[in-house]
């Protein structure tokens, strides 16, 4: 569609179907000749109520249907939910479960990131280098598996400490996977920081200087590639990170290829803090009883989930079931961001700019009622909310 202010100025719409998104959202470029100048970002398309669900199942309930919020982060939705509970119960998780927390925290990030190098590929073309790490990939959810007995969602973490201890041959298990994972890194790194084609689709590419990082409220691997060196792991210490010595990860060169480094390094980084829990993981028992409700409260709970900062809050009144839940999740806040780098690009580079966040739209997506009349946010029970849904589509 062209813009009538300009002849040379054109508004190309990318979704909410689209073969480069896997998730259905819209993005609106103008673009003059070849250049992004401007981008509008609309969410809500995928947006499924969780948080407004969580309030009609009690605690316990609700550990199943928070990991479902991110299939691939499903650790660090429940680990955030339990920490927050706990919080709000005034009680904390024995050592050994703090241990095994991290653990399990580690192996999803590794996972994230060897997930993200092949998706990375994928969108510049690289597809062998896809292949590669998408095999890699197995080891770590093979050992997730063997700790947790699922290769998703794993049912581990829970309010008070995680459900099932790690076994002596797991841990024999696991420390094998991190030697294999460990050279395969290290060969990875060699290769990119030596590929022609993936150093020309990457150096230059979706830059974000650090002041707009941090006026933006970039968070994850994002943020630390352009050189500020956050991480709540370190910044906020959760689960054993306060007892765990590990380094944040930081590049200075502010585009694609940084957000690459930043991640591999990444990878040795959990590889080490892997190999450390298991070598000082403590005995003692993996959890603790807790009563079923919960005196009134307010608390919140943040973990660097392989995205970024995860931001949980919830409310409490006395009963088993939260009044109010509240999700933030890293995409969300890497959204404006993101809308920055891509101005000054080429089409061609919107792909591997938009991917360099790794998002997640299912679990960014969120909605706000809002009264045309007295220009206030509504306040709606699940079944006003179901019925005005209902009538909506009707009217589509």
């Amino acid at each position: 569609m062209k813009l009538p202010e300009s002849e040379t100025t054109f508004q190309i719409p990318i979704g909410p179907q689209h073969p480069a998104l896997a998730e259905s959202e819209n993005f609106t470029f103008t673009v003059d000749g070849e250049t992004v100048v401007d981008v509008k970002a609309r969410l809500g398309y995928v947006h499924r109520g969780i948080e407004k669900a969580l309030e009609n199942g009690t605690y316990i309930q609700n550990l199943y249907l928070i990991e479902r919020i991110c299939g691939i982060c499903s650790h660090a939705h429940t680990l955030c939910y339990s920490q927050n509970i706990d919080e709000a119960l005034g009680i904390e998780a024995p050592p050994r479960a703090r241990f095994i927390r991290t653990i399990v925290a580690e192996l999803g990030r590794v996972h994230s990131h060897y997930l993200w190098l092949g998706l990375a590929g994928h969108e510049i073309g690289f597809d062998t280098l896809f292949m590669y790490t998408w095999r890699d990939r197995e080891v770590v959810m093979d050992l997730q598996e063997l700790i947790t007995g699922n290769r998703v969602n794993f049912a581990l973490f829970t309010i008070g400490g995680v459900r099932r201890d790690i076994t002596p041959y797991a841990i024999e298990q696991v420390r094998k996977g991190v030697k294999t994972l460990e050279e395969r890194i290290q060969y990875y790194k060699k290769m990119c920081a030596k590929e022609v084609t993936l150093l020309k689709r990457t150096v230059g590419v979706g830059v974000l200087k650090p002041s707009q990082a941090i006026n933006l409220c970039a968070v994850g691997p994002l943020l630390r590639a352009s050189g500020v060196k956050r991480d709540i792991r370190k910044d906020d210490p959760h689960a054993a990170y306060d007892e765990v010595p590990f380094n944040v990860i930081t590049y200075d060169g502010c585009d694609v290829a940084s957000r690459l480094f930043v991640r591999v390094d990444e990878v040795v980084e959990s590889l080490n803090i892997i190999r450390y829990a298991l070598e000082h993981l403590p005995d003692g028992p993996i959890r603790v009883k807790v009563p079923r409700r919960v005196p009134t409260h307010e608390t919140i709970s943040r973990v660097e989930a392989p995205r970024g900062e995860l931001f949980h809050y919830v409310k409490s009144n006395g009963t088993d079931k939260p009044e109010r839940y509240k999700v933030r999740t890293p995409t969300l806040a890497n959204i404006p961001s993101v809308c920055e780098m891509l101005k000054g690009g080429y089409v061609a580079d919107i792909p591997i700019t938009l991917a360099s966040i790794d998002p997640c739209f299912c679990c960014t997506d969120r909605v706000a009622i809002v009264d045309a009349v007295k220009g206030k946010k509504r306040v709606w029970t699940w079944e006003q909310l179901s019925r005005y849904s209902e009538k909506w589509h009707g009217r589509r």
